[in-house]
This record gives C-alpha cells, structure tokens and sequence, in this order.
C-alpha cells in the first residue's frame, strides 16, 4: 500500500463519509448491507473506503468474493473511526443543544443580599418554564460576580446596579425600598413618614466591607447629611447576623423590603419603620457580557423572572 497522500507537503485526513463508510463495512462485513445502512450506494460506498485506505496508507479490508474480511490494521482503525463518529454525534447534539434556548448549563452568580430572598422564586421559574436547562448558582460578592463575568466562569449575575462597568449589559428587573429595622420600643417603630435626616445620628449597623449593600446604606446616609465621619462601630458578614445585632440593642439598620419578611419575621424584639417618599431605594437587575451570543435567551428569562417575582413588595422596572 502506498504511503498517505498529501498535498503540499501535509498528509490529507481522512473524511467524516469515509470513516461512515468504513465503520459501516466493519460492522456489517458486507458492503450491501453497510450501503442499506446508510443510504449510500455500493459502488460509491466501496469508492469512499479505497480513498480512506489511500488517504491513511494501510489495508484496511481483506476482499474476497464471497466474503470481507477486517485485515489487523482495518481493525484497529476500526475502533478508533467509531470514536471519532461518536465524538462528532456528540458535537452535534451540543451544537443542537447551543441553538436551543434555555438548554444546557447556566452558571448564574447572585450577591448574598439577594440570593436568600429571591432564589426561591427563580428555581421555580426554572423548574416549571425551563425543565432542560441546568442551573447552577454562585452566590459571591459583586467584584467576584463581576470577574467571572468577566472571564467566562459565568454567564449571568443577579445583582444590584448601576455597575458603571464597561462591556456589562444591565437587565433590569425592579426597584425596592430600604426599611428602617429598629430594636423594639425605638421611637421610629411603626412610622411610615421618617425623613431621611433621621439617619444623620442614628446608631448604624452595616455589613462588612465588599458587600454592595454596605456602600448603598452609606450612600443613602451621605445623601441624609450624616457626617462621614460619625463612626459605624458594628459590622457583620450578613443581613441574619446584623438583624440579630439590632435585636440587641446595639443600633439600627437598613434591609431592602425583599429581605424583611424573612429577616424579622422571627424575632418580636423588631420593630420596623417606613421612609417618606421617596424612600431610599436599590436596583435589582440580571446581568451579562455586553454582545452575549445568548442575549436573547438572557432577555427572555429577565423578563419571565419578572413575572415571576410580580408578587413581591417591589416596583417592577418599565411599570
């Protein structure tokens, strides 16, 4: 058998009908039955497993006239032209998978601030509406969600904004109030008018450095004219720790509305109060790659989550 054909200088490769064919025969040991099997006629059946024994340089058949026989080589390539045609029914299906929405993995990152509240509802929505796609979460802070983004680890985040990140394309999905959550008998318990002025020297408890909603209560504190420099002597690392400080006695804080039914509706040494409009409020929003190849996808379920969350204590952005 005469060494590989090439051209320029470089061996050719074998082509996927050829390693059809072959695999056929192989399986079949007969070229009728291999043709029928795949809708290839014989002679050009025959034809494609001469050129793959050209293109590769060995014997890949033993021809007789009654029978066909695999020669040792045919049956080692034999093997191997199987794993090559599984592997492109594989790409196949992926590529299939790819062009249907809401298949296939979706790595969506949430911030701790939202995941407990809003998780429920968004498994729900996958479950009933998207059965075929497979979730998975991250729950990180907002620069750790971002450098996945970023760098492929993820593909949608769940999240406060405005992010002001180049290349981050925001979907909003609503607006929720912050709530004043107080210890028990505090003389703004059950108000529905504090003015934001009442934060100036109030006893505040935040989050630890990184969490978004730490920077958002300072944010609204600075707008109130508290002065920065009235010092914020408490921190926790989440919103469960926090309510728990207040129940303490040690200060006050703020919880976005998504989070106050879960947060105190456990403890009776709360009480909660209300701001004056307008209330001092966050911005939930999904979150991709600006130019995402699954933009539409990533549209589609923005706007079916918001549906899904309609019956929250929020404004749903657009309405």
């Amino acid at each position: 058998m005469a060494s590989p054909a090439s051209q320029g200088g470089r061996p050719r490769q074998p082509s996927l009908a050829q390693l059809r064919a072959f695999a056929a025969v192989a399986e079949h040991l007969h070229f009728r039955e291999a043709a029928a099997e795949i809708g290839m006629s014989q002679p050009a059946l025959s034809g494609a497993v001469s050129a793959l024994e050209e293109t590769l340089g060995v014997q890949l058949l033993e021809r007789t006239t009654r029978k066909v026989l695999l020669s040792p080589a045919g049956e080692r390539v034999a093997a191997r032209a199987r794993t090559v045609l599984e592997a492109v029914g594989d790409l196949m299906e992926e590529a299939e998978a790819a062009r249907a929405p809401f298949t296939g993995v979706l790595r969506l990152g949430v911030i701790p601030t939202v995941a407990p509240y809003l998780l429920p509802a968004v498994l729900r929505l996958v479950h009933e509406a998207y059965p075929d796609l497979d979730l998975q979460v991250h729950e990180e802070q907002t620069a750790s969600l971002l450098e996945g983004l970023a760098h492929g680890r993820l593909d949608l985040l769940l999240l406060a904004v405005p992010l002001g990140v180049p290349q981050v394309t925001e979907l909003p999905l609503f607006d929720e109030d912050f709530v004043l959550v107080a210890p028990k008998e505090h003389w703004l318990g059950g108000r529905g008018d504090i003015p934001r002025q009442a934060l100036q020297e109030l006893d505040l408890l935040l989050l630890d450095e990184g969490h978004c909603l730490r920077d958002q209560a300072l944010d609204i504190c600075r707008e109130a004219g508290r002065d920065e420099n009235t010092p914020v002597t408490t921190s926790a690392a989440g919103l469960s720790t926090l309510v728990q400080l207040v129940a303490g006695g040690l200060g006050v804080t703020l919880l976005p509305r998504t989070a106050l039914r879960v947060e105190t509706g456990r403890n009776d040494q709360l009480t909660t109060g209300y701001f004056a409009d307008p209330a001092p409020s966050r911005r939930i929003a999904l979150a991709m790659r600006a130019g995402a190849a699954r933009q539409g996808e990533f549209e589609e379920f923005a706007a079916a989550l918001r549906g899904a969350l309609r019956g929250l204590p929020v404004r749903m952005a657009g309405e």
